[in-house]
Parts: structure tokens; C-alpha cells; sequence
């Protein structure tokens, strides 16, 4: 049996607690014995990635060897199989991979020793070597010679099965990132998706800003926020939950077209679509509408499809069409094709009770007959759009930051972005009444009163700077870690974020 494999078999019935204790003794001989310390190294000048090793020789046929090549390259040991007087080991890096091949007449009888003797999977090494083919058609490197530049004192995870208890890969992303090399390649197309809405706002003259993360007030979205303590101020602080209020002052303040890619913080639940903090994109133009702000989100959203290579993407087991135009109906006509109840024919908000409690609605009493328009579409459409949908003419009371539908006065002209079920775009008209906008806090803050933790802060910074007068304004907030989750086929958001909130282990 190769050595390697033996090594394996023994670490996998071998605590890991165990194997730390023998690599971190091993670590102190190499010290001791051979006088050298793997981690005094602070640079290694590395001429080559992986990847531009495999692009530059892939023309070797097999059996070829470029003897008078000179590469230098590095990279973290992922396997290692060690014989007699050849060894071969496969060397990953950021970009690709590649089998090394340790010959003792090409390195010398000492740096052979020292490689069987001391190197271990995990480890991270410079290496100088000329590429070849072998007869079995794998591009590999004949090492000359190396430089141990790190040594790793835990053990990788079993190189057939690698890293799948998702609790382990949350936690421990840096391992998650090394034994699955797929998770790198989420998060290469994630930083793309955020590239591509830079370049897509950048061409419509957008200027990207930075707002507030602290604030005196949590303002933008109903939702319940994060509390902290300002020790100088002597006063608590909010954690943001939306960056719109800061935005939208930024209008007033004629900076014309302005947006932000930053993190919001909610504190709520967690599931698969749902993490406390979250990134977010935002954007305001001044002298647009919400029908405006539709276009620039199919803009973006086929850019992004685009950039990722195909506008057919499949999502658990089921395509989604990113090709434009993206359907569009009004919540109304959805509630009413979905559920068969039309909101807008139904007489008072006591008819709609009645009717929400026979379709299985929790009724307090208190419901008017927009709340259940909404929580009619909650419970039975949302699920059913699975298809990009734009969903139009939500109810004045549930969008207290939008500007009022004037030919259907209880409505707003704001829209929702659904895929596969879930929102991942909201947008509108944006409110800039002054008298408007104070009566719609004035009414937020009695349901804040009553109980409502998550009804909207009253802000009145906010409505002075509507005083000095918006524009027509449209408003567009898109969920960045949803998106790349649809167009990367990732079940849970904890899949797109580096380092998602983990419930303390202890």
C-alpha cells in the first residue's frame, strides 16, 4: 500500500485534536533537528499561477518534456503519495491545480529526504521545476527544487469526500474554501455580480456613495434593528436597516443620480434566505420614476445573467429565464388569478375579513382590506412566481416611503421583483410630499404604539429635508446575496456569504 495511503487510513480513525498534537511536536523537531522554521519565510517570488502553467503547456503531448522551461510556482499540497525514489503530490492554488513529481535524481538525495520526511498535505510550498506530460496524458511539474513556506498543523478533510457537513463550512469557511474548490468559484461570481451592477450604474452617470451604518434613528424599511450604546454620546444607536433615507437626502442635496452597495443589519430570523446582515444595493435618479426603475433592474439583472454566461440559469433542479422583458401584473390581478378574490370589488374592510378568514387568514379585526390584499398575496402567490415577475400596485399602507397611484388613490406606483418565489428587488415612485410623508409616520408611530416592533420610525430630519423639496425621484434596492444565489444555484444564502451569523457553539 502507498504510504500515503496509509497516512490517510490512520488519520481518519485519528482524532484531529490528536493529529494536531503529532504536527505541532513535529514542527518543534524540524526546528530542532534541521534548524529551519517554515514560517520565517515572508515572500516567495512566484512567476506563475496554476492556471497559467495549464494554459501555457497544454499544447505537451504525452510523454513530452520541456526540459529547457523554467517554472516557478507555489501552492498548497493537497495529496501526497509517496514512494520509493519518486513521489508525486497535486499542488492547488487560487486558480487551478497540478500534479508535482519528486524524483530523487532531480532533487537530490537530501531535499528528497526532506520532503518524505517532513512535508505533509496541507503544507504550503515554492517550487521551482519544468513541466511535462506524463504518459497518461496529466500535465504535471518535475520539481528541481522548493521551499517549504508553511506548514499546516490540522489535517485537510478527506480528499474523496471533501467538506459537506454545512455547520463545519459555515464555521469554518477557510476550510470550506480549501477542500471545495466550487465554493471558490461562488464567490469569484459573486464578486462578479457586484462588478457588473457597478459598471451597469457607472453608465448611466451613477455616482456610488457611502452612507451612515450608525444612525440615531433605524429608518428605510419596517423591519427591527440592531441597538447599540454610544459611551461619549451617552445615547443608544441603530445599526441601519436600509441606506434610502440617507439616499434620498443626497437627492434633495442635488448629487442627481447616487447609489450604494453596502451591508444592512436586521434583527430577525434566520433561514435559508434570510441573514442578520446582508448586502444590499440601492439606487436613486433624480427625475425618474418606478417604470424607470424597472428597466435599469432587467438592466442589471440580464448584465449579470450575461456576465455569468447564460441568461437560462438552472435553480434546484428548475430553469429560470433572465431573457427580457420580465412579466409584469399588479398585486390585485395576481391575488385574483391565484386566489380568486377580487380586493377591489369587495365592499368594506369587514367583507374582506370575512373573505380572508374563509381562505385560512389569522383575522384580528383589525385588518382593512389592503392588509388582506397583502397578506392574501403573502400566503399564495408569492410561492407560485417563479419566473421573473414584476408585481405593481401595492397598497399605500403597506409603503409608507412611496409615492400614491393619483388615478387609484390607495395604491402606490411601486413594484417587487419575485424569483423563484422570493423578492429580491423592491422599487418606487419615491414619496416627496412633505405633508404626505409626515401624515404616513404620524400612522406608522400609532402602530409602533400599538405593538408594531417593526413599524417605521418617525423621522424628522427626513421630512425637513423633503421641505426643502425632491424631485421626482425613482428608488430601486436590490438584494445582492439573492441574486447571486439564483445565478449560482445556491440553496441558502450562508452559501454566498463569506462568513454567515452561526448561533454561538457554546
Amino acid at each position: 500500500m502507498p504510504e500515503d495511503q496509509t497516512e490517510m487510513n490512520a488519520n481518519l480513525e485519528m482524532p484531529e485534536e490528536e493529529i494536531l498534537k503529532q504536527r505541532i511536536d513535529k514542527l518543534m523537531r524540524l526546528r530542532r533537528e534541521e534548524g529551519i522554521d517554515p514560517f520565517r519565510n515572508d515572500r516567495w517570488d512566484r512567476k506563475e499561477t496554476l492556471s497559467e502553467v495549464n494554459e501555457a503547456y497544454a499544447y505537451l503531448e504525452p510523454d513530452a518534456h520541456a526540459a529547457d522551461v523554467e517554472i516557478v510556482t507555489a501552492g498548497r499540497l493537497m495529496t501526497i503519495r509517496r514512494h520509493g525514489k519518486a513521489s508525486f503530490a497535486t499542488m492547488e492554488d487560487e486558480t487551478s491545480r497540478l500534479q508535482l513529481y519528486f524524483q530523487l535524481d532531480a532533487t537530490g538525495e537530501e531535499a528528497y529526504t526532506f520532503f518524505k520526511k517532513w512535508v505533509d498535505t496541507g503544507d504550503i510550498l515554492g517550487v521551482v521545476g519544468t513541466p511535462f506530460r506524463t504518459r497518461r496524458g496529466e500535465l504535471s511539474i518535475q520539481v528541481k527544487n522548493y521551499t517549504l513556506l508553511s506548514k499546516a498543523l490540522r489535517p485537510l478533510p478527506e480528499k474523496w469526500h471533501g467538506l459537506k457537513d454545512t455547520e463545519i463550512r459555515y464555521r469554518q469557511r477557510y476550510v470550506d474554501l480549501i477542500a471545495n474548490p466550487e465554493v471558490r468559484e461562488t464567490f469569484r461570481k459573486r464578486a462578479l455580480v457586484v462588478r457588473t451592477f457597478r459598471d451597469v450604474l457607472e453608465r448611466h452617470g451613477t455616482l456610488e456613495v457611502e452612507t451612515p451604518i450608525l444612525s440615531s434613528l433605524a429608518g428605510g424599511a419596517n423591519a427591527r434593528p440592531f441597538i447599540t450604546y454610544h459611551n461619549a454620546l451617552g445615547v443608544n444607536l441603530y445599526l441601519r436597516i436600509a441606506t434610502e433615507l440617507y439616499l434620498k437626502r443626497l437627492i434633495v442635496g442635488m448629487l442627481g443620480r447616487v447609489y450604494e452597495i453596502g451591508k444592512n443589519f436586521r434583527n430577525e430570523g434566520m433561514d435559508t434566505m434570510h441573514n442578520p446582515e446582508f448586502t444590499t444595493m440601492e439606487v436613486y435618479w433624480a427625475y425618474a420614476n418606478y417604470q424607470d426603475m424597472m428597466d435599469l433592474t432587467e438592466e442589471i439583472l440580464v448584465a449579470c445573467a450575461d456576465a455569468l454566461g447564460s441568461r437560462k440559469v438552472t435553480y434546484q433542479g428548475t430553469e429560470i429565464s433572465f431573457e427580457p422583458p420580465f412579466k409584469r401584473a399588479t398585486m390585485v390581478d395576481l391575488v385574483k388569478e391565484f386566489c380568486g378574490v377580487d380586493i377591489d370589488a369587495l365592499a368594506s374592510d369587514e367583507e374582506a375579513r370575512r373573505v380572508g378568514k374563509t381562505k385560512g387568514l389569522e383575522i384580528t379585526g383589525k385588518e382593512t382590506r389592503f392588509g388582506i390584499l397583502t397578506e392574501l398575496f403573502e400566503a399564495y402567490v408569492e410561492e407560485k412566481l417563479i419566473q421573473p415577475t414584476f408585481v405593481l400596485g401595492h397598497p399605500v399602507e403597506v409603503s409608507p416611503l412611496a409615492k400614491r397611484n393619483y388615478d387609484a388613490p390607495d395604491y402606490t406606483n411601486r413594484f417587487e421583483l419575485f424569483v423563484y418565489g422570493k423578492e429580491v428587488a423592491n422599487a418606487f415612485s419615491e414619496l416627496n410630499d412633505p405633508l404626505d410623508q409626515r401624515e404616513r409616520f404620524t400612522d406608522q408611530l400609532r402602530k409602533k404604539t400599538e405593538g408594531d416592533e417593526e413599524a417605521h420610525a418617525f423621522d424628522e430630519d427626513f421630512v425637513q429635508a423633503l421641505e426643502y423639496g425632491l424631485p421626482p425621484t425613482g428608488g430601486l434596492g436590490i438584494g445582492v446575496d439573492r441574486v447571486t444565489m439564483f445565478l449560482t444555484d445556491s440553496r441558502s444564502i450562508r452559501d454566498v456569504i463569506l462568513f454567515p451569523t452561526m448561533k454561538p457553539k457554546s
